[in-house]
């Protein structure tokens, strides 16, 4: 049997995961966008939580993996459809790249990283400044896919009513 919802554990995760996830973009923007002493605040906020995401982010993979998922509605037209399954798996994807890409930068960079994790690769400017550029270009790309998930979202929960916002959402069925 198929299931009309998501497991409450996924459904959890993802409305913990979401706002934290928007936190951590809003956070990185400020961060490259300022030079006062409110970037070392923010960057002593970035990289903890970007750890937790990542944890997060593998939890929720896991899940995704070993669960069922609910179909969408035959009303779905297959472009959509495609839209859907590409950007779930590319929001996975930016999600744990993109702490694994910060993770290696910083230990290219030879910056102290979050609860004395080690690094990753050894200090070199070369790849200290790829990384940083993956980093942002990720960290775009991220941006463009919330707001897309976010508008589909409304799209399925306020006009189309389709039952697809149900499917994740977090209120008890009746």
């Amino acid at each position: 049997m198929t299931p009309q919802r998501f497991s409450l554990a996924s459904r959890l995760l993802h409305w913990t995961m979401a706002p934290l996830l928007v936190a951590m973009l809003l956070i990185g923007t400020g961060m490259v966008a300022t030079v006062s002493s409110w970037r070392l605040v923010l960057l002593g906020v970035h990289k903890p939580l970007g750890l937790l995401l990542f944890v997060l982010a593998v939890l929720r993979l896991l899940l995704r993996l070993a669960g069922t998922t609910p179909p969408l509605p035959a009303t779905v037209p297959a472009p959509m459809r495609v839209a859907a399954h590409a950007s779930h798996w590319l929001l996975y994807g930016c999600m744990l790249a993109m702490p694994l890409v910060g993770w290696a930068m910083l230990s290219a960079g030879g910056l102290p990283l979050p609860l004395h994790l080690p690094p990753l690769l050894a200090p070199d400017v070369g790849h200290y400044a790829l990384l940083r550029s993956l980093h942002t270009v990720l960290g775009e790309a991220f941006y463009l896919l919330v707001l897309g998930h976010v508008c589909a979202g409304l799209l399925h929960a306020l006009l189309l009513r389709d039952g697809v916002f149900e499917a994740i959402a977090l209120r008890i069925k009746r």
